[in-house]
């Protein structure tokens, strides 16, 4: 039986410099992600357009949250498999478009997982595992563009 299951958040525009949007140039484009119990996240336009490139913008945050589901998918189905990870840090990359209209969008994106397991660890089922996320990663199921893996691993002697 499927559960729904409900996210809030609460997105305020910061960028308001006295005279709203009165002209383009007259505001900024930051805001911030005010999640209830949680610190603020301060965020901006992507910098091709005029944002901070100090802060987080959609883009990188979408990109973010991909990559984080499918480490904490991978980190239990790692679990459940016997295999013990003790590092994962990932640099993903995505490739976007954006057209002479001004609308984006993303076209693929890389994850690039270096895993650390314990020396004899099959390297072969470790990296299967990340072919089996897709099934249940949130985030994974519901962008539009192809996401790939490229994950390199990384085997230590068990302290």
């Amino acid at each position: 039986m499927r559960k729904e299951h409900t996210y809030t958040s609460n997105v305020v525009w910061t960028g308001n410099r006295g005279e709203g949007t009165g002209s383009y140039k007259s505001y900024d484009r930051t805001w911030e992600i005010r999640t209830p119990g949680k610190p603020p996240i301060p965020c901006s336009n992507d910098p091709l357009l005029g944002g901070d490139p100090a802060l987080h913008n959609p883009e990188d945050l979408l990109l973010s949250a991909l990559a984080s589901c499918h480490m904490l998918w991978y980190l239990h189905l790692a679990s459940n498999a016997g295999i013990a990870v003790s590092d994962y840090q990932d640099t993903p990359v995505a490739v976007g478009e954006t057209e002479p209209s001004g609308a984006g969008r993303f076209l693929r994106a890389t994850l690039r997982p270096k895993i650390t397991v314990p020396v004899g660890t099959d390297v072969a089922k470790a990296n299967a595992i990340h072919q089996k996320i897709h099934k249940y990663c949130y985030i994974a199921r519901s962008v539009n563009f192809p996401v790939s893996y490229e994950a390199a691993y990384l085997q230590v002697d068990a302290e």
